[in-house]
């Protein structure tokens, strides 16, 4: 089944850019997608859902948007109609009147799950400590150390701002739930997955798939692009 009509776009997480997706754009490339990896101030959400919005613009569609952690929460926010499947990696995915940080704070955190404070500008930073220990710890200490150096920090703004009705009410979602998620808590993952009624995945890693664990991610995301695919060119029957 051919699948390069489908555009998908990569769209990242606080602490993170758009280099986090670079061992899923290969294989998604490899299979005739065209692959963007947005990128995002992360300055507030409105901020956020106006840039990934931009980048919608620039493609013909259909797209497939794939959040990582925070950027659910953008995914979920945005109302483009070109946005045709929504695809969650260890993500927030709120629902409406809900913020990223009340899905956050929903389970009780992992002992090492950082402490987040924001410095005198309102951006929230993490030590290298915590890419070692919580946001990163399946990854390789050259991944954890390109990680920390690349981090974007992220705007109280965008984490404290409620949405209005999520996207994934009116499209079809998959979500990969990280078992060993030590930022996000797995069961808040699940619930918001289940709530949502995605197609789930539960995976035995960190909470960043993307680079520890990137077959599991590419092998979602083409779920999600068969699925369009599919629902725009049925199968014919004789």
């Amino acid at each position: 089944m051919s699948t390069n009509h489908i555009d998908v776009v990569l769209v990242h997480g606080a602490w993170a850019d758009g280099s986090s997706w670079r061992k899923v754009i290969g294989p998604l490339k490899a299979d005739g997608i065209r692959v963007v990896a947005a990128p995002l101030p992360l300055t507030s959400l409105t901020d956020d859902v106006t840039a990934l919005d931009r980048v919608l613009e620039r493609l013909d569609g259909p797209v497939v948007l794939v959040g990582h952690a925070y950027a659910g929460t953008v995914i979920t926010a945005t109302r483009h109609p070109k946005a045709a499947a929504l695809v969650y990696v260890a993500a927030l995915a709120p629902d409406e009147g809900e913020s990223a940080g009340d899905v956050f704070h929903r389970g009780r955190p992992h002992p090492l799950t950082p402490e987040l404070a924001p410095d005198p500008h309102g951006m929230v930073w993490l030590s290298d400590r915590d890419f070692t220990d919580a946001f990163a710890q399946h990854a390789s200490a050259e991944d954890q150390a390109v990680l920390a150096a690349a981090q974007r920090p992220i705007g109280t703004p965008g984490i404290g701002a409620p949405i209005g009705r999520p996207l994934w009410r009116d499209r079809p979602s998959w979500f990969l739930v990280a078992e060993d998620d030590r930022m996000i808590a797995p069961e808040t993952q699940r619930f918001t997955a289940e709530r949502m009624g995605a197609h789930v995945r539960i995976r035995p890693v960190d909470h960043t798939p993307q680079v520890t664990a990137p077959q599991d991610v590419v092998d979602i995301v083409l779920d999600a692009v068969r699925d369009v695919v599919t629902t725009a060119h049925p199968a014919r029957t004789s």
